[in-house]
Order: structure tokens, then C-alpha cells, then sequence
């Protein structure tokens, strides 16, 4: 069923970039505690949120904390006491704090976090790469992408919705790729507060509320006694959580319209007919949308999956696209070194997804945007050349490609 958006949900457009778009999702969602630490690139949205309580348009703590891993605690600790919390970091900030990262996962509080993704060092960049927000990948977190500011600030909230539910309560971690999305300005539309309160429920930790009238026990030393079914806990939550994804985005559409279509997990671009399809994380769905209209130009079948949700991964939804066409490229801004043939993150997520598909496509891997370089069209469509060729030859010769190396 199409729903049409009344005119009166949106307030008003603004130039924002990615950053500052994050920064109006947590006012209108009307956080209670901010952390921040700054670490570029996500160090705008801590900017942009101080300005914005300063201005008297949010009612919030804003705590600038002494480390990445104090403002992870500060954030987690105000979760577990029945207070809406937010906070970010970029690469290896996100690493600093990794030991609050897994806790707060293991504890279940629904904190949202961004990550402006950026380069592990050694060597020191400032550039793009996912490996940072991968890294909790199967620690218990909520993980996605997005590939405008609009969608930043529409995921904060559907983010909060879904991390905050009763049937899932997982802390979520909100990527967007550093200086191609963190820092590039779009004309964003702003949700009225009210239709954001019509979408948003307030946060509501019941019976688990850290309080002095209600005395539970957190984080108790376990070991064999308990470990395995709280781990199972977890699973169970994550699991749930694939259902509460797509209601959540259902609700979405009722307040402000069809703004996301079925499965919402992931996005496909003229793929009706394709033959081969490209699928990746991020801001490489610009060059790639690019590269399937200017293939298409020419009569080639071809088409684009953006993938949006990487935790929890969207199996079933995915294997049922993915099995239509006769060979996908998979393209990682991440690496995995000594991995299954020697291929990406995404790749073996994917990859993985198919195996239990009796009639498959040919899968290969591109590896490239390392650091922060650009993603071509013309890279884009060296792939969809490669890719093509694989479903020719139906060979895994040259399985991996790593595109736009220097000479």
C-alpha cells in the first residue's frame, strides 16, 4: 500500500552535510546525554550538536569526555540508567574504545553511535575505509550504511527505533564514509518534531533500568555458569531484530511517505533485467548507479544492489536478489588479509549468503577506495567488465581485483 507524506512532517530544507545532518537526527530525537571526543572525521557532529543545544533547540547533557573509550563509557553508563545517549568516533578511536564497544553490545543497551569511517593507521589517514565499523561486527552491534545525509539523519532515527525496541535492545552503529558523506553538503529535508514523536517512542529500559528502587545485578562474573545463554540471549535479539528492521521502516513510511521501499534492507538500481550486478556499502553507489546508466547507454544489462544493513545481515532477502543473475561483483572498501581467497569483508558476507542456493552466480571481488581514493565511474565500470567476463567464462580465475592501484 503507498502512503503520501502530509506536507506538514517536514519543517524545512537545509544545506548540511553529513555530519551536521547526524547532529539534527539526535536533536530530533531528542537525546539525553552527548559524549564527544573529537577525532576527524567525525569530529563535525560533535561541533555541530554543541552548537545546536547552545542555541537552546536541545535540552541535552553534553559531556566532552578525556578519551574515545571514556566518552563510550560515559555513553553506555547513561544508557543503562534509563537516559537516550549518543556518541561517535572514526578509525582508530573507534578501536581505543573497543573495550566499551563489546560491553555495551553484551549488555544489550540500545546507545546509537556514528562512525565516520576512516583509515586504520599505521599509516596515518585520514581517508575512507569500513574496516573500523567492521570490526564489531559480530560482537551483538546493530550496523549500517548510509549514503546520503538524508538517509544519516532519517537513520538516526529508524536507528533508535529499531536498537531501542523491547524485542531487540542492541547498541547501533551508524557508518558513513569520512569526507565523500561526512563532509559534502546536500539539501536535506528536516522532519517537525512532532512527526518525529509520532515515529519515536521515548526510551524506555524497564525492568533493566539501573536504579536505586530497583536492585539488579549487571555485568556479574558468570564464566561457565551463565556465559553460553547469555551469548544465546544475544543471538536470539539479533535475530529478532531482522523483523523489527522492516517494521520499523514500514512505520517510517506511514508518517513521511514512500520514502524507502521493500526489502529496505538493501536497494536495487535498475536490476528488473540485469544480467550482472555490482553490490557494495556507501558512498561507491554514486559511481556505481553512474556506471550502470552509462552501460545500459550502450544495451548492456547491468545493475547496482546498495547494501544499507550489514548487521543483521539481510540472508534470505538477499540470497533471493542475488540468485536472478548470472554474476555479481562485490566490491570492498575493507581489507581482510589471508582470508578465503584472499577477498573482502563483503565479499565472504555474500558469498557465504549464496552457498545454500542450488543455482548460484558467479561471485568475484573488488578491492579498492582504500584510504580514502576515489572510486571511479571508470573504475565502476572496469568492474562491470570483469564481473561480465566472469559470467563468460564461469571461472574463479582471477577471483579478486584490485582496482585503482598505483603503478
Amino acid at each position: 500500500m503507498t502512503t503520501r507524506a502530509e506536507a506538514s512532517v517536514w519543517e524545512r530544507e537545509e544545506l548540511l552535510t553529513g555530519c551536521q545532518a547526524v547532529a539534527h537526527g539526535v536533536r530530533l530525537a531528542d537525546v539525553d546525554v552527548i559524549a564527544a571526543y573529537p577525532i576527524r572525521p567525525y569530529t563535525e557532529v560533535m561541533d555541530a550538536i554543541s552548537k545546536i543545544i547552545a542555541d537552546g533547540e536541545l535540552d541535552a547533557e553534553y559531556i566532552v569526555a578525556a578519551s574515545e573509550h571514556d566518552q563510550f563509557e560515559i555513553v553506555k553508563h547513561a544508557s543503562s540508567v534509563g537516559a537516550r545517549a549518543f556518541a561517535g568516533s572514526s578509525g582508530t578511536g573507534w578501536m581505543y574504545g573497543f573495550e566499551a564497544l563489546v560491553v555495551t553490545a553484551t549488555d544489550r543497551l540500545p546507545v546509537l553511535f556514528l562512525v565516520g569511517n576512516r583509515a586504520l593507521d599505521d599509516p596515518g589517514a585520514f581517508g575512507v575505509e569500513h574496516n573500523d565499523a567492521l570490526a564489531v561486527r559480530d560482537m551483538g552491534w546493530l550496523l549500517c550504511w548510509v549514503t546520503t545525509p538524508q538517509e544519516a539523519l532519517e537513520h538516526v532515527l529508524i536507528g533508535y527505533r529499531v536498537a531501542e525496541d523491547k524485542r531487540v535492545m542492541m547498541p547501533m552503529a551508524l557508518a558513513m564514509d569520512g569526507a565523500f558523506l561526512t563532509h559534502s553538503q546536500h539539501v536535506v529535508r528536516i522532519p517537525t518534531k512532532e512527526a518525529v514523536r509520532r515515529f519515536l517512542p521515548p526510551y524506555d529500559l524497564g525492568e533493566r533500568r539501573l536504579h536505586p528502587d530497583n536492585p539488579i545485578s549487571i555485568a556479574p562474573q558468570v564464566n561457565e555458569d551463565w556465559v553460553m545463554e547469555i551469548r544465546r540471549q544475544n543471538w536470539e535479539a539479533a535475530r529478532r531484530a531482522r523483523q523489527v528492521i522492516v517494521e520499523a521502516y514500514r512505520e517510517f513510511n506511514a508518517i513521511f511517505g514512500d520514502v524507502y521501499s521493500p526489502p529496505y534492507y538493501f536497494e536495487e538500481f535498475m536490476t528488473e533485467d540485469a544480467e550482472v550486478v555490482l553490490i557494495g556499502l556507501g558512498t561507491v553507489a554514486r559511481p556505481g548507479r553512474t556506471a550502470v546508466r552509462r552501460l545500459r547507454e550502450k544495451g548492456q544489462k547491468v545493475g547496482y544492489i546498495n547494501l544499507r544493513w550489514f548487521r543483521p545481515f539481510p540472508t534470505v532477502e538477499l540470497r533471493e536478489s542475488l540468485r536472478r543473475f548470472r554474476a555479481v561483483g562485490v566490491i570492498d572498501r575493507d581489507f581482510a588479509h589471508g582470508s578465503p581467497d584472499d577477498g573482502g569483508a563483503l565479499l565472504h558476507e555474500v558469498r557465504s549468503c549464496l552457498y545454500p542456493a542450488r543455482e548460484r552466480p558467479v561471485v568475484v571481488n573488488f578491492i579498492s577506495g582504500l584510504g580514502g581514493r576515489d572510486i571511479s565511474i571508470a573504475d565502476c565500470i572496469k568492474m562491470f567488465e570483469i564481473t561480465q567476463e566472469a559470467a563468460r567464462k564461469d571461472s574463479l580465475d582471477g577471483f579478486v581485483t584490485w582496482v585503482g592501484l598505483r603503478e
